[in-house]
């Protein structure tokens, strides 16, 4: 938990505590780096306004180091575009200030179940194109090569893949991909941007992820 308003941190240190979970709390952005490092967490709750290295910097760094590791981005910062530049920096969640403890924990708990987990109807291996998925090992390779993909653009990929041809709303993916009843509907919209960043060979022109005008997404099997 990284924020440097204690009464904050202690508040979700203890909620997490007693739900089962070991947490620890930091206050600036080069203790985050270093607790990230050396503590190796399952997750990160990481604020925006922090001393010394804001949460941008500090969620760029750790995913240059560990490219798979969930972060949800905690901030008073509500404003579409900050939410949006977080999630291009690759954090799976955002939640903005004021928040209730425990919708962050049902956050918390989500994004860790599905770093672990997989939908049991899911085949084990999946291949489109020149993509493949290792599902149970939670790996996606392009041409052989293997793929660095946040937790939410694994979650994605898979689901497309196992629903070829198939046009979803963006709801729908908030809420069958992520388990969201509700929640910014441009967090999908950048997940996608992502995703296609990675696994197209003409971001701008897409040939596997199409966009469905006013519905949402499909991904196309091809001939």
């Amino acid at each position: 938990m990284v924020d440097d308003d204690t009464t904050v941190s202690s508040v979700v240190v203890s909620y997490l505590l007693r739900g089962g979970h070991e947490a620890v709390a930091v206050d600036d952005g080069f203790a985050a780096l270093e607790a990230i490092a050396s503590g190796q967490p399952d997750l990160v709750v990481l604020d925006l306004m922090l001393p010394g290295l804001d949460g941008f910097e500090v969620c760029r760094r750790a995913r240059a180091d560990f490219p798979v590791l969930p972060i949800i981005m905690l901030t008073a910062l509500g404003e579409p575009d900050d939410r949006i530049a977080g999630l291009e920096l690759g954090a799976d969640d955002y939640v903005a200030k004021p928040f209730s403890p425990r919708e962050l924990i049902l956050r918390i708990e989500s994004v860790l179940r599905r770093s672990v987990t997989t939908r049991a109807a899911t085949p084990n291996a999946l291949a489109i194109g020149a993509v493949k998925v290792d599902v149970a090992g939670r790996r996606a390779l392009l041409r052989g090569s293997e793929l660095v993909l946040t937790l939410r653009e694994l979650d994605l990929l898979i689901y497309l893949m196992s629903n070829p041809g198939e046009a979803f709303s963006r709801e729908h993916l908030m809420r069958e991909v992520w388990g969201w009843s509700y929640g910014d509907q441009s967090t999908v919209t950048v997940h996608v941007r992502r995703l296609r960043m990675k696994i197209e060979d003409d971001p701008s022109r897409p040939t596997l992820i199409q966009t469905v005008w006013g519905v949402g997404y499909r991904l196309d099997p091809g001939p």
